[in-house]
This record gives C-alpha cells, structure tokens and sequence, in this order.
C-alpha cells in the first residue's frame, strides 16, 4: 500500500509491505528532507559512493520499488525500511536527524497500533481532513469511498490484475463509463495541474457519491461472473461504471444540474465552499 507521509512539510513517499509487516520509505525524498539539497538525487548517490566504499552494508539492503514521481509516473526508486533508513541518517549530518529519527518510530507505532485496532486508521484520516478545512459530512463521504476502493483494489488482486498501470486503466474505464471522462481529463477539468494533487479530494460529495457506486458496483460484477483478467475485468469496470453513470444522469435530468462539478479545494477549503452553496440555497429560496 502506497502512502505520502509529512515531516515538517515534506512529502515521504512510503509502502507498507504486508507480508513483512514494516514499511519502506523513499531514500531520495529523507535525504531531500533532512539536506534541503537542491539535487537530493545526486546527494544520494555521492552518498552510496562512500558507504559502499567504506563497507557499509545498508545500501545493499536498499531495494528498489516503483513509486510516483513528481511527473506522475511510476518510477523506480531506493527505497529502505526503518532499520536501514536510522543508519543511513547516521551518515547524514543533520540538525533534523533526531527529530527524524522520532518521527520514523512515530510512523512505525502509529501503523502497528492501526493494523490492531482500524478504527484508529480512520480517526487519523479523519484528523486529517478537518485539519485541511473539509467539513464532517464530506469526511464521511471520503472514508466511505476509501473502504469501497480498497474493497475493489483486493478484487483485482485476487483477479491477475497487477497494481499500477492495469489498476489505472480500470480505474480510467468506470470514471468514463461513470463520468463521461477520464480521471485526467477530471482533474484538467478542476484545474488541478500538480501530479500529487488527488482528483478524489477535490470532488463533491455526489461526485463522490457516484464514483463509489461505480466502484462498488464494478466489485460485485466482477465477483458474481468471476471475472479474471484484465479483458473480463474491463468488461466488469465498464459495466459498473455504467451503473453509477445511468443514475448520474437520471439525478442531472430530474435536477436540472450537472453532477460533474469544476470546483476544487486549493484556494477554498471545502467547508467554506460547502457554507456558501447554503447560503446562495437560501438566498435563491
């Protein structure tokens, strides 16, 4: 599971390796964390140098997992994992390695408890988004969508559809099927031009409403005909984005208003946008 991660303002790209029950974090994005350097990259690499040189064992612990790059697409990278990551800090001199150091054990504590107890996993997301400015009905909404998308991420798993590229084009044909467009003509659409700027963040909630029915109606289609492959499993997505889109456009008929919606969230937070839409309601009522 693929996960950005803040320590003092700064993206963390991170995974979550089930089966080892750890997590693995981007080697290039702590050393741009902790230098502040204007090429962590090449930071990195002179740093590799030495430790090889010195035989110093972690960097060849490091592995190497695809993840997004600030262009969107998915790119291999170092990646370590809290062990590893403590003694390659220890090579970095930094007024910011202790407090590091506390956040990795923060991080690490925090999941562990979430895996015992997931109810805390969703009072974090909830945190979260109030402290972003989104009002609770639109949290609600959200958590709802999480729970249906993860639901449909393992259906794919379980039905030979490899994560990344595959789950995008599936994840293309419901918003099309759903929405008319794709998820990157969605996001031209609300102006969100920043590959890190999440489409689902800024949606509405009957935007949101209808890309989880499109989801989780894509799931039960593919469970009911057992769909394995990413050709059953198009005609699934297809067809249950379908669903979703049929009652969109049944509600914008009845309404007389478009569901799909411009807005987004990076100049008003969501709850002020929310605040005004009611007041404009009762000043047109």
């Amino acid at each position: 599971m693929s996960n950005i991660k803040l320590f003092q303002s700064k993206q963390i790209r991170s995974v979550w390796n089930e089966e080892e029950q750890q997590w693995y974090f981007s080697v290039i994005d702590v050393v741009g964390a902790l230098t502040d350097s204007i090429d962590p990259s090449a930071y990195w690499r002179k740093l590799k140098q030495r430790l090889i040189s010195e035989g110093n064992e972690t960097v060849t612990n490091c592995h190497r997992l695809k993840m997004q790059a600030a262009d969107g697409k998915m790119r291999l990278t170092d990646v370590a994992n809290t062990k590893d990551m403590l003694r390659i800090i220890q090579s970095i001199p930094s007024p910011k390695a202790e407090p590091f150091k506390q956040w990795l054990a923060q991080v690490g504590s925090e999941r562990i408890a979430e895996i015992e107890n997931p109810e805390l996993a969703q009072k974090r997301i909830r945190d979260t988004y109030r402290a972003k400015g989104y009002s609770d009905e639109w949290i609600e909404q959200r958590i709802r969508g999480i729970a249906i998308r993860d639901t449909l991420t393992d259906e794919w798993k379980k039905r030979g559809i490899k994560e990344g590229k595959e789950y995008a084009i599936l994840t293309a044909e419901i918003s099309k099927a759903t929405f008319g467009i794709t998820p990157a003509e969605y996001k031209k659409l609300k102006s969100l031009d920043r590959p890190t700027e999440n489409l689902r963040d800024h949606m509405t909630d009957l935007e949101l409403l209808f890309s989880a029915l499109g989801e989780a109606s894509t799931t039960e289609i593919a469970k009911t005909h057992d769909a394995y492959g990413m050709k059953e499993n198009s005609s699934a997505a297809k067809a249950g984005g379908k669903i979703a889109g049929d009652a969109r456009k049944a509600l914008e008929k009845k309404t007389g208003r478009t569901v799909i919606s411009k807005t987004n969230y990076k100049e008003l937070q969501e709850k002020d946008v929310r605040k005004q839409l009611k007041e404009n309601n009762s000043y047109n009522n």
